[in-house]
């Protein structure tokens, strides 16, 4: 795979609404996504569960306290159970066959929150023809693994930490075999150690890999991101990384 995969065929550097963009709306809810759409955004970032039945679902937690009240797992609901619930600022629990269909234009990062969910997950995405808009990523490399076999080599994909660092490494010019994956979807720090640094992003240039940056919600820091060269930014407030993009002259609207 490279560069030139459709999800990642766009100028950059790309806005990307975190969770649909969670301090501007309520997280992972079709409200949510419909807001960073009505911005002007192209690029979504979400999660994905499983029910107890193989409905792939969209939901960050894996229960639903904080977002409903409702302490049960998301795996030990039916699909008709969970569909009866609402958020607390009254949104239902999207599907995911459904946000599929609602944005039909949209190309989304899904981040695998459970071991159940790759199979259902690949189902809709090749139910609805969508595999060259979805980017898939976990923390779980297992998980990355399963839904890859599932979809095959067209599938856009973001490495776990194991990618992640061959990638840092190689900034310090160490050899790194030809990558398999085309995007490394990282925070700006991790565990108190810089991950998007000037050596990071010359070696991803190098190996024809692309940056994005995950979850940056101040000005200052998406603006020395954009001038490192970071290919997206993801955040929590779309609306003001439109406006520090609009500044710059990088804004595509």
């Amino acid at each position: 795979m490279n560069a030139r995969h459709p999800f990642l065929d766009h100028p950059r550097p790309l806005a990307v609404a975190h969770r649909g963009g969670s301090l501007e709306a309520e997280e992972n809810t079709m409200p949510a996504f419909a807001h960073a759409v009505a911005l002007g955004y192209t690029h979504v970032e979400t999660d994905v569960h499983a029910t107890r039945d193989g409905v792939a679902v969209i939901h960050h937690d894996e229960t639903l306290a904080r977002m409903t009240g409702d302490p049960r797992a998301i795996g030990d609901l039916d699909w008709a159970e969970l569909a009866r619930l609402r958020t607390k600022g009254g949104a239902a629990i999207p599907r995911v066959d459904q946000f599929l269909a609602e944005f039909p234009e949209i190309k989304i990062t899904f981040e695998l929150k459970c071991d159940r969910v790759a199979a259902p997950l690949a189902d809709v995405i090749g139910q609805a023809g969508a595999l060259g808009r979805v980017c898939v990523g976990s923390f779980s490399a297992a998980r990355t693994a399963a839904i890859r076999g599932l979809l095959g080599p067209a599938l856009c994909w973001s490495p776990a930490h194991v990618g992640v660092a061959a990638l840092w490494v190689a900034g310090f010019g160490l050899p790194l075999p030809r990558p398999d994956f085309a995007v490394v979807q990282v925070p700006p720090v991790f565990r108190g150690m810089p991950v998007v640094t000037r050596r990071f992003m010359t070696a991803a240039k190098r190996h024809g890999v692309d940056v994005q940056v995950w979850t940056v919600n101040e000005a200052d820091q998406m603006t020395r991101l954009l001038d490192l060269g970071v290919g997206a930014i993801m955040t929590d407030r779309p609306s003001l990384l439109r406006d520090v993009l609009a500044a710059r002259g990088q804004w595509p609207g």
